[in-house]
């Protein structure tokens, strides 16, 4: 299987079925949909596999990339495509990647956690503008990952969680955030999620000595980025790419995504503004 980025470099592909490149119409679909935010982005890729999502948000602009994967095979597969697609940018990007398991990483304290006490950690991130997160379908992992996340405040104020999930599979949104929007792709979903804004303290003690009940704040934070288009094909049509990624894509469709999308399959291309849902827990 051969891996390209939009810009057409080559990468690297993980060897046998150890990892399940995200394909390239979910790749360009998300990439278009986030193009606003990517110019000098931090990128925090979890579950990183190969590195091709995130060798996308370097091929469109971000400052910088961390990964983080589990499997150490995997994990040089990721080195080795970004810092291939780092190099032929100018400025040079930073990226890194981390060999470790996912919430056992986000339990260290982000700077973020440190200055509300957390004792600090050499060689911790700053928080970042874009987390996406691709963990194993059913490994249950979607909200154990927002959970530690919003805990950690790896997240920049104003920035978004991307969850790639199998369509039939949608997992519930966790405790504290907002479903921003859910964009199916086959048997692919993207999951958009903003922290829900939590209520600063001296409004609310102004409000009981006035005698008037707070009111919980249950906004996202603003977003004033337009819209711009970066990659032909938008949201919901399929990139036209060459023989070996249509090859991908068809993997894709085969490993680790159940049987196909279905027509009562959860995930809504057209919901823009989703209200949280109770899905079966994934086995």
């Amino acid at each position: 299987m051969s891996l390209r980025v939009s810009g057409g470099r080559r990468l690297q592909s993980p060897p046998g079925s150890l990892a399940r490149p995200t394909a390239a119409r979910v790749r360009l679909a998300v990439i278009n949909r986030l193009a606003p935010r990517l110019a000098g982005c931090r990128w925090l890729d979890l579950c990183c596999g190969s590195g091709a999502m995130a060798c996308e948000a370097l091929h469109h602009g971000a400052a910088l990339v961390v990964g983080v994967e589990q499997d150490r095979r995997i994990a040089a597969v990721a080195r080795a495509n970004l810092e291939t697609v780092a190099a032929g940018q100018a400025p040079r990007p930073t990226v890194q990647v981390v060999t470790a398991e996912v919430l056992r990483w986000l339990s260290a304290p982000s700077p973020a956690a440190q200055d509300r006490g957390a004792p600090p950690e050499k060689g911790r991130q700053d928080p970042f503008d874009v987390i996406y997160v691709d963990p194993p379908y059913a490994a249950g992992l979607y909200n154990a990952i927002g959970d530690a996340v919003r805990e950690g405040r790896w997240l920049r104020p104003g920035g978004v969680m991307v969850w790639e999930c199998g369509s039939r599979s949608v997992p519930e949104t966790p405790k504290g955030w907002r479903l921003e929007s859910c964009r199916r792709y086959g048997s692919t979903c993207a999951l958009y999620l903003e922290p829900l804004v939590e209520p600063l303290l001296e409004p609310l003690l102004g409000n009981a000595e006035s005698g008037v009940e707070p009111t919980p704040a249950t906004g996202s934070a603003a977003q004033g980025a337009a819209t711009a288009v970066l990659v032909p094909g938008g949201d919901e049509q399929t990139h036209k790419s060459d023989g070996n990624q249509a090859e991908n894509d068809a993997a894709e469709e085969r490993f680790d995504h159940g049987s196909g999308p279905g027509r009562d399959a959860p995930c809504n291309s057209s919901m823009m503004e989703a209200r949280p849902r109770a899905f079966p827990a994934q086995l």
